[in-house]
């Protein structure tokens, strides 16, 4: 499985402009890292995303794309409207990023 994280707007979006998007490929992972990665994805999947509405002017919004077995999903959020699990994840992979 592959995970993909990109980030948009904020109050830092001029630096964060021309910086790539970070991947993490779980083959990569010790094996108990990578079952905690695709529970997370699994219960950021099941849940609905947040209403769009409540949006905040420089809120950070975040993209998480899952592809696995030819599937690719994708996850879209921001500060402003952020479900539990979807938070839970993307803690996850910034803690993971910051690491490397």
């Amino acid at each position: 499985m592959k995970v993909t994280l990109a980030t948009h707007g904020g109050l830092a979006a001029v630096t964060n402009l021309r910086l790539p998007p970070k991947v993490l490929d779980t083959d990569a992972l010790p094996a108990n890292a990578a079952a905690e990665l695709v529970q997370l994805v699994a219960a950021a999947v099941a849940m609905p995303e947040e209403d769009e509405a409540s949006r905040a002017r420089d809120a950070m919004s975040y993209t998480i794309t899952v592809e696995d077995g030819g599937r690719s999903t994708v996850l879209k959020q921001s500060d402003a409207a952020m479900s539990p699990a979807f938070a839970a994840l993307l803690t996850w992979l910034e803690n993971h990023f910051a690491q490397q």
